[in-house]
């Protein structure tokens, strides 16, 4: 089974004004993540509107994916799904469209108890051959995958990652007195990295990588090599935009921060809409700091 590392962005779902799937946008998004140094990508995640996407919309955006990342880094798809039966159904589907691995969702509406969490993971992981992280959001999603629940699938083997988005920096080495080596623990909360990457992680699922992916994956690298001055300059700098992540609201702030950036199209999917007014000047004084010291940190290191 797959032994991920590195920095995997959650990458956005571009859209035309209409709506419409763009998809040369997003394969350009995902050509720029990879050539920035990233260790894999994951294509709809929650950050990617997986929900508001059809079946159509997925295949289309998961063999784009696939087609432009063309083998230099793992593909992986969200899964996001109400019941069993499709969540098993289309874990074979996007293993057919050439998703690498999947990060699984709990049961999206209804808010599965302990016994019936470790069900849902369990049937799952039987459907296909591809390798799982678990999407652990307790506060986003009312379900947290517990010491104990992991207990309950750690004799799983398609189990391989756990994404860490507790909130609670303490479930981090709670994981590896508990298990060790078994998971390969991922943060999931952009402004938790470097506190994270001090107890061990050994990777990370962002959402601002799609912003900036040269300077999560060298903060991430910095870590890594132990050189946290370093990093926490850096970490400063990013951290405010970083805060975005952790919004109900991230899909428009990180998709707006992406075309401040990149001039990448910000467009979401309703019931979601564009951002206005104070909120929106917010995002862009917010962004645009970390733009203008990030430019000043390369002239002074030239």
């Amino acid at each position: 089974m797959a032994k991920w590392a590195g920095v995997f962005p959650a990458v956005t779902t571009k859209l035309t004004r209409d709506g419409a799937v763009d998809l040369p946008a997003t394969k350009s998004s995902l050509d720029r993540l990879v050539k920035a140094g990233v260790s894999g990508v994951i294509v709809l995640p929650m950050l990617g509107e997986n929900a508001s996407m059809s079946l159509e919309e997925r295949e289309q955006i998961i063999r784009g994916a696939v087609e432009v990342v063309a083998g230099r880094v793992p593909v992986l798809s969200g899964l996001a799904e109400f019941t069993v039966d499709s969540a098993k159904l289309n874990a074979k589907r996007y293993e057919s469209f050439g998703a690498e691995g999947l990060m699984v969702f709990p049961s999206i509406v209804y808010k599965t108890d302990p016994r019936e969490t470790v069900e849902w993971y369990k049937a799952i992981s039987g459907a296909s051959s591809l390798p799982i992280m678990i999407y652990n959001n307790p506060i986003a999603y009312g379900v947290d995958c517990t010491l104990d629940v992991m207990r309950q699938l750690a004799d799983t083997p398609e189990i391989v990652c756990i994404k860490e988005e507790t909130g609670d920096i303490r479930r981090v080495t709670d994981l590896y007195v508990e298990f060790g080596e078994r998971f390969s623990v991922f943060c999931g909360v952009d402004d938790l990295i470097v506190e994270s990457s001090a107890l061990g992680v050994t990777g990370w699922v962002s959402g601002m990588t799609n912003v900036w992916p040269s300077e999560c994956v060298e903060l991430f690298n910095l870590c890594a090599r132990n050189q946290y001055e370093e990093a926490r300059a850096l970490y400063q700098i990013l951290t405010p935009s970083f805060h975005l992540d952790t919004h109900v609201k991230l899909v428009q702030y990180i998709k707006l921060a992406e075309s401040l950036a990149h001039g990448a199209p910000e467009w979401v999917r309703a019931p979601r809409l564009p951002l206005v007014g104070q909120e929106r000047e917010l995002v862009i004084s917010t962004v645009q700091k970390a733009i203008d010291a990030l430019a000043q940190r390369a002239v002074k290191a030239a």
